[in-house]
């Protein structure tokens, strides 16, 4: 489904924004009320995703941290990052995130870029991956 949201001047109400949609493959215009609804649906995930990353990244342990331990150079040390996911409550929630947003660089859920490539792939699963790297 294409759809295109007409421009409503910040003054005036979220419920005041126009959608026109349109089913990509006939053309045909789909019913305005079932477009706001997908609309809203779409927002509420979006927002509610955000505040939920916010929410696990304020309760990590590397918030509190050099951010550096968790970016060494090339060939650096991971030992203290991983020592310190290790007693992370939202260890999960952070590698998750890494996976979907595609992290190439750094610790994510104490896991190196190297070894979340085959959780990616799907040649590892996340529990053995974490269980087995995590030193």
């Amino acid at each position: 489904m294409s759809h295109l949201i007409d421009h409503v001047p910040p003054t005036q109400p979220r419920s005041a924004v126009r959608i026109t949609a349109a089913d990509p493959e006939t053309g045909e215009a789909i019913d305005p009320d079932l477009a706001a609804a997908l609309f809203e649906q779409l927002m509420e995930a979006v927002f509610d995703r955000d505040i939920e990353t916010e929410e696990w990244r304020q309760r990590a342990l590397c918030a509190q941290t050099d951010p550096e331990s968790f970016f060494p150079e090339k060939g650096g040390s991971v030992r203290e990052a991983k020592r310190i996911c290790a007693g992370c409550e939202v260890r999960a929630e952070c590698l998750e995130y890494a996976l979907a947003q595609d992290e190439r660089f750094g610790i994510w859920g104490g896991l190196s870029e190297r070894e979340r490539r085959p959780l990616r792939r799907g040649t590892t699963s996340r529990r053995d991956a974490a269980d087995g790297d995590a030193r």
